[in-house]
């Protein structure tokens, strides 16, 4: 199996090799063999990079911004056209299911590209009028933005990342996980071949130490972070630095709350997506599914008998709905955690170990149900990032939003219930910065994400994320003569 890109790194339109970075093997999660070998940056390559975007921004800037979003529409549709292969690449650098990776990953990446190209035209400032003088204000691009990706969904996040950036007139110097390089670089090509000039989105590999690069040099106006509390934490330090612009969207340990009155069939289904879904490797994920103590065995109950339906097996197959984690390290930290959740407490529902017939090859973990979980249980405070869903028992709506607001994160929330009036009043009283009512885990280009308190920063999508992506300007305009006191 190959999936060799032309070079590690894309900058100023054509790929760029450096093999005096440090190596980057890419692995295919399913089987545990290399698949392809980047190198990371070093300084020449992260300067030529930072470079090239600060001069493409420039010529960027001058395009309408009808030409502008022109160009993000047709990368657009050049993603839609290519869905297949790049699914098939994405299934190759993370290991999840092609069936996800065909609806959720290269798609959700042409909707932002789509939407924000359709806006583009419309990022305009307003007219103040002041009696006979007047104040308008221009919304004017930031300049070079950085975006340092995750392994869960590199191809979503770095065109979520990229959209509004490039919509409001900036480049931008992308840098994917290192466990996932692959296909950010296909991003950057279709770019240029949808008319962006050469240098307006570079990709560049590397560890740590090249996004740290990226985040303090001076030509850096912004990073944009999707990733965990600790990398969050670095990030926004260095970046402050330099008083740049950051949107931070972080980890999570969301709560799914599920009342008497809910339909358990659907409320079953959504704790499946928000912690089975790609293996459980969600930030926003609903790992903490609260259950009222009226329903909660029916709910247990049919939530074991439909996990035992899923289908583990290779990612490259259409039948299979559970694939392996990203890496060894990120399997081995999961199975800790269900050790740590046993020795707890917790009563193992189902699932806690690696299946049977992955165990020689892969980086599998099954997908794992605990109940009997308190609040302070390290399962139920502390971000896992895989496929393991813990049950907490309720007894009322005021004592369960005390719990679900327990944590120091803030990414996201889900409810279950009929009484629409209960719904709309939890969710207030929630202290996260996205929700869902009867649903989980959807996330439309035309809705903000993000996170409050840990979870991060600034928000991502919609019409929200131009306020990250670009400033504000203030001209007065003085209409008659300049009085002075003498």
């Amino acid at each position: 199996m190959n999936a060799q890109p032309k070079a590690s790194h894309f900058i100023d339109g054509t790929y760029v090799e450096d093999t005096a970075g440090k190596a980057i093997d890419c692995i295919f999660p399913a089987t545990g063999e290399v698949i392809a070998t980047l190198h990371s940056a070093t300084p020449a390559i992260i300067d030529k990079a930072l470079e090239s975007a600060h001069r493409a921004q420039k010529q960027w800037a001058t395009l309408t911004p009808v030409a502008r979003g022109r160009v993000l529409r047709r990368a657009a549709d050049i993603i839609t056209a290519r869905n297949q292969e790049l699914s098939e690449l994405e299934t190759l650098d993370t290991g999840k299911p092609i069936q996800e990776t065909l609806v959720a990953d290269a798609t959700s990446g042409a909707e932002a590209l789509e939407f924000f190209g359709g806006i583009a035209p419309t990022i305009n400032g307003e007219a103040i009028p002041l009696g006979e003088d007047f104040a308008y204000t221009r919304r004017e691009p930031l300049g070079v933005c950085v975006g340092i990706g995750a392994w869960n969904y590199p191809t979503q996040i770095a065109a979520w990342k990229a959209a509004p950036a490039l919509a409001c007139g900036n480049a931008m110097v992308f840098k994917p996980s290192e466990l996932t390089p692959l296909c950010a670089l296909e991003l950057a090509e279709i770019f240029v071949e949808a008319g962006a000039p050469a240098g307006l989105f570079n990709v560049i590999q590397g560890y740590g130490d090249v996004g740290a690069a990226l985040a303090t040099d001076p030509r850096t106006a912004k990073v944009s972070l999707t990733g965990s509390v600790p990398t969050g934490r670095k990030v926004y330090a260095a970046a402050a630095e330099g008083i740049r612009h950051v949107t931070m969207e972080l980890g999570g340990k969301s709560p799914l709350i599920v009342f008497e009155d809910a339909d358990i069939e659907n409320a079953v289904s959504a704790s499946i997506n928000a912690n089975f879904y790609s293996s459980g490797q969600i930030c926003s994920n609903g790992t903490r599914v609260f259950v009222h103590e009226a329903v909660h065995d029916q709910f247990v109950a049919r939530l074991t008998e439909r996990t035992d339906r899923a289908v583990i097996g290779d990612p490259r197959d259409e039948a299979t709905q559970i694939g392996p984690l990203v890496s060894a390290a990120q399997r081995d930290r999961v199975l800790s955690y269900i050790e740590i959740g046993k020795a707890e407490g917790a009563r193992l529902e189902f699932g806690g170990s690696v299946p049977r017939n992955f165990a020689a090859a892969g980086f599998y973990v099954e997908p794992t149900l605990f109940t009997g979980v308190t609040d302070d249980m390290r399962i139920a405070r502390e971000e896992i990032f895989g496929p393991v869903l813990s049950v907490l028992s309720f007894a009322s709506e005021d004592e369960v939003i005390a719990r679900a607001n327990g944590s120091d994160f803030g990414l996201a929330a889900g409810v279950f219930t009929k009484d629409i009036t209960r719904a709309h009043r939890t969710v207030a009283a929630l202290e996260a910065g996205t929700c869902w009512i009867n649903t989980y885990n959807l996330t439309p280009v035309e809705m903000p994400f993000g996170g409050v308190k840990h979870s991060g920063v600034g928000r991502e999508n919609a019409r929200a994320a131009i306020e990250h992506y670009s400033q504000v300007k203030s001209v007065y305009v003085a209409m008659g003569d300049v009085e002075a006191a003498f």
